[in-house]
């Protein structure tokens, strides 16, 4: 039986995936477009999420904050000019980079110490990460939905209750 942890994780990339199936349904100026929001374009939103997600299976993978710069940087360049399929590309590269990460793993619920130079250390499990990883792309998921309506379209349900309607059927 899968931990709680990598179920949410599951869910975060049905959610994700519905998002972007959406929007590959919808005018291409929804995705690139630029509006007054949060974020000037759902592009912009997307490419944060992926390095914010590259960016904390770094940490979580136990890479020191320098070695983390350098990844960030990578997905930095990997995400510079990428149009919404090859995002979602990215996405499925991540994706998949995480699932490996919870293969290798023996204990999601393993702490590790997070050292940063500006907020400190922190002790937390490794599930806790990755909930926050999820709750990031929850959030998120709600800044697109409301850039998608604020353009004229209807978002697409991505809450939990209909991925656990979705698997359960």
């Amino acid at each position: 039986m899968k931990h709680s942890a990598q179920r949410q994780y599951d869910y975060n990339k049905w959610a994700n995936s519905r998002v972007f199936n959406h929007l590959k349904e919808l005018p291409d100026t929804v995705y690139d477009g630029k509006i007054e929001s949060v974020f000037s374009s759902i592009e912009e939103v997307i490419v944060h999420v992926y390095q914010v997600d590259g960016m904390w299976l770094s940490v979580m993978s136990g890479n020191s904050f320098d070695e983390t710069m350098e990844v960030i940087q990578q997905l930095k360049e990997n995400s510079n000019n990428q149009d919404l399929d090859g995002m979602h590309e990215l996405y499925s590269q991540i994706n998949q980079q995480y699932e490996s990460f919870f293969e290798e793993l023996d204990d999601l619920d393993e702490a590790i110490t997070i050292e940063h130079p500006t907020y400190g250390k922190l002790e937390t499990p490794i599930s806790d990460l990755v909930r926050h990883v999820v709750n990031h792309g929850t959030y998120h998921r709600g800044n697109i939905t409301a850039m998608i309506r604020q353009q004229g379209h209807a978002g697409v349900p991505t809450d939990y209750v209909f991925y656990l309607n979705e698997i359960s059927s």
